[in-house]
């Protein structure tokens, strides 16, 4: 590569990710919005399905339907989260007092001594704070409501103007054809993504779900959740997924027996579903390298947070397809899928 190019390369991608980072508080919240489009979408697309609704119901009725049941769905699951977290963090107190009994037993058990360690990671790690933390970033969701609706209103109104524009912008019928099967990839490689991962994650939820019902975890409803949505983090989504939950269960009831439960027993159900159940579903669906999907996690996670890594995977399969387009980053698209194959 010339030194022009890579000095063109270096300066283009330092504008991207200045923009990227300080840009995220109005870049973010229209991925967000975007996402939710695509979902009500896929939705409106199932009702279709339906042979009377597709030939009676007019579009815009449906479209407003399916956008109906999502935004339900996010302000319900909001506010039951929200509750559940409020309980967590008001009994977090009532436990606190079990971490003498449980490092008092890990001495007796190793024969070293971890009171003074367990009492310096408890005063260092205020379980309370963390959890207002979460409970302010569902809260402000929640409050941004309007505007995502916004978003997401006039995304649809771009969606019945944007086929005609982009016949107006590549008049050359090969270079439409191009444009469109890029379009038609990428429409198809997040639909089997989010829809598959949404399936196994919900499968695994709910296996987890009965398991830390039996071991009688406080808020149940809330570590459910939060596996579910883990889920959609590579490799160590799930990993954080079981140790959350079960570290929690040590505090809440001071003995190892619940520990020990949900440690194997949601961790055995992540691994299986994770080696067995998510190969035969998703198959080739993503075509990204397991090791560009860890870097991608990191890169995004360090720029956007929590937020960038639930884009992480959908953002790079955007890119490989984008990018396998154009001779000129060919290359870039071989490189960052799984074997090579664009």
């Amino acid at each position: 590569m010339k030194p022009n190019n890579i000095a063109s390369w270096l300066i283009t991608t330092t504008i991207i990710l200045f923009a990227l980072i300080y840009g995220q508080m109005i870049i973010l919240p229209f991925l967000i919005a975007i996402l939710i489009w695509f979902v009500v979408k896929k939705t409106r697309n199932l009702l279709d399905k339906n042979t009377l609704i597709q030939k009676y119901v007019p579009s815009w009725v449906k479209t407003l339907l399916a956008s109906l049941v999502i935004f339900a769905g996010i302000f319900t699951i909001g506010k039951v989260l929200s509750s559940n977290i409020e309980n967590l963090a008001q009994s977090y107190a009532l436990y606190a007092e079990n971490i003498e009994v449980i490092s008092i037993k890990i001495n007796e058990l190793l024969n070293i001594n971890l009171s003074k360690e367990m009492t310096n990671f408890v005063q260092n790690f205020d379980f309370t704070s963390h959890l207002e933390q979460f409970f302010n970033s569902i809260s402000e969701l929640l409050s941004n409501m309007i505007m995502l609706i916004f978003y997401v209103t006039f995304i649809f109104v771009e969606e019945s103007l944007f086929e005609h524009k982009i016949k107006l912008m590549f008049t050359d019928s090969k270079q439409y054809e191009s444009v469109q099967s890029t379009l038609k990839k990428v429409d198809k490689s997040m639909s089997s993504y989010i829809s598959l991962k949404s399936l196994i994650s919900l499968l695994s939820t709910t296996l987890s779900y009965f398991i830390l019902l039996a071991v009688g975890i406080e808020s149940p409803l809330f570590w459910a959740f939060l596996i579910f949505v883990l889920n959609f983090i590579p490799s160590v989504g799930p990993i954080i997924g079981t140790l959350l939950p079960a570290l929690f269960s040590l505090i809440q009831f001071g003995e190892f027996v619940p520990f020990l439960v949900i440690l194997f027993g949601v961790g055995a159900v992540a691994m299986l579903i994770g080696s067995l159940v998510e190969p035969r579903l998703m198959g080739n669906t993503l075509n990204i390298s397991p090791l560009v999907a860890i870097l991608s996690l990191a890169i995004w996670g360090s720029i956007w947070g929590i937020v960038g890594m639930f884009l992480s995977v959908p953002i790079t399969v955007a890119m490989i397809i984008v990018f396998s387009q154009f001779p000129s980053t060919r290359s870039i698209a071989i490189l960052l899928s799984e074997k090579g194959r664009v």
